[in-house]
């Protein structure tokens, strides 16, 4: 079991939890484990966001990076994405991304990307904690003229503006309309700069809200995962849609012009829809999780779309995405992918794909949206003893009640029973028609699981 490694990097609370120490230590490792294979001195790459903890962790990691030998260019305030670009574009050995991405401003967490710019898989996450816990690390010192020398090349983050108005400029003049109009909310996060940079550059008509970071306001009542500030000024404005972005900015949740939301469900859906008629959905197929919505299913269903659906995590959607060739993938919360693009989840980038699509459509992104029928969810924790948070595939009688569920539903309405990866907790979800009948269920399996796992 992995002691620092979680679903996505390393998230604590910055200084405490999350000390220059350990990080020093994180750095140190993951330049030895990921720039084993490469020729000469290795090139790192460090982005991170706003939060006030930022160049704390940076300076930390800096210096594990130096006295391991590592070159580093350090590109300051920049969303994932844009570090996952960059790290293919610079052809560097390796890259890291110092954020904690949607939660509140105390943590801050560590992201490694390969030279392929994608997240590195479960296996070199676990290599560098064997290096971390093997006294080696004093081995990895370098001497002399070998210690890594550092640069700031806060400039690059124009490359990665570049490289929306390369893929964007030509097909997005062709459709735009002045009375189209987008509410820009940047969770006070990494976007703040570099979104308003990609419209502008783009001609797209917009106003923005929170892009104003002050080290503790990254994702305060704001951005992805608070949508109700940016449904009110999409309302209040008479705006054409509205696009949030999380603290890191490899999120996008939009919202139409009344001031209801458009999940990555439909987001994938709506992109998917508009690939397809031009040919370019490889494969007619779309890949999300188990958590993704039934509406998203029958939508597919009655489409002609394949809908393949991984376990929860981002890394799983690519890893299916990579092996059988499919070019379109992501999860509700709104991090989609698009390979034609980038090898990550991209907020700006769903943004302007949502945008064309709606656009091209010439409809209002209301209607655009209306091809996908969300079904109400309901999630429910159970608390249950640790050691037997996977034992519910096991009990009678906890499969009975499930399964006399999933038959009254009769394809309608679905259970989905997910142990929780870090707490002694068993998540309950169920998808149906009838938003109080499906609660009501969902605490009573709930309840059956909390009595036979205690």
């Amino acid at each position: 079991m992995r002691k620092y490694f979680g679903t996505d990097g390393i998230r604590r609370i910055a200084n405490t939890e999350l000390t220059p120490k350990l990080v020093y230590k994180v750095a140190k490792a993951g330049a030895y484990v990921l720039s084993k294979h490469c020729e000469g001195t290795p090139t790192i790459l460090i982005g991170r966001d706003t939060r006030i903890s930022g160049t704390l962790i940076e300076s930390a990691m800096l210096a594990g990076f130096l006295s391991y030998g590592a070159n580093v260019k350090i590109l300051g305030v920049i969303p994932t994405p844009g570090v996952a670009y960059l790290t293919r574009k610079l052809n560097a050995d390796a890259s890291v991304v110092i954020s904690a991405s949607h939660n509140t401003f105390e943590f801050n967490g560590i992201k490694y990307f390969s030279n392929k710019g994608m997240k590195i898989p479960d296996t070199l996450e676990e290599e560098i904690e064997e290096v971390m816990e093997s006294g080696k690390l004093d081995e990895l010192t370098a001497v002399n003229e070998k210690i890594g020398t550092s640069e700031y090349c806060m400039d690059l983050l124009d490359e990665y503006v570049y490289f929306f108005r390369k893929n964007f400029d030509d097909e997005i003049e062709k459709v735009l309309k002045k009375d189209f109009i987008v509410g820009i909310d940047t969770a006070n996060g990494a976007t703040y700069q570099v979104a308003e940079k990609v419209f502008k550059a783009l001609g797209i008509n917009y106003k923005i809200i929170n892009n104003n970071p002050d080290g503790i306001n990254i994702n305060e009542n704001c951005g992805s995962t608070h949508l109700e500030g940016l449904k009110k000024f999409v309302v209040e404005n008479k705006l054409s849609l509205g696009v949030a972005f999380d603290g890191d900015g490899d999120r996008c949740l939009a919202v139409d012009e009344n001031g209801n939301e458009i999940d990555g469900d439909k987001i994938m859906a709506i992109v998917g829809n508009s690939l397809r008629k031009k040919n370019k959905l490889n494969k007619d197929t779309i890949v999300a999780t188990v958590m993704s919505n039934l509406g998203l299913k029958k939508y597919a269903e009655t489409n002609n779309v394949n809908l393949i659906q991984t376990k929860v995590g981002d890394r799983y959607v690519l890893e299916e995405m990579l092996k059988n060739g499919y070019n379109l993938g992501g999860e509700q919360s709104g991090h989609v992918i698009m390979l034609d693009y980038n090898p990550t989840g991209d907020g700006i980038l769903t943004s302007l794909m949502l945008i064309k699509s709606i656009l091209e459509e010439n409809k209002k992104a209301s209607e655009v949206a209306s091809i996908v029928k969300l079904y109400p969810q309901v999630l429910v924790n159970a608390k249950v003893n640790s050691d037997k948070k996977y034992d519910y595939e096991k009990d009678e009688e906890i499969k009975q009640a499930i399964d006399n569920l999933e038959k009254e539903f009769a394809g309608n309405g679905r259970v989905l029973i997910r142990p929780s990866g870090t707490e002694p907790l068993v998540r309950v979800m169920i998808e149906g028609e009838d938003q109080e009948y499906i609660k009501k269920k969902a605490q009573e399996v709930a309840d059956i699981i909390e009595k036979k796992l205690k």
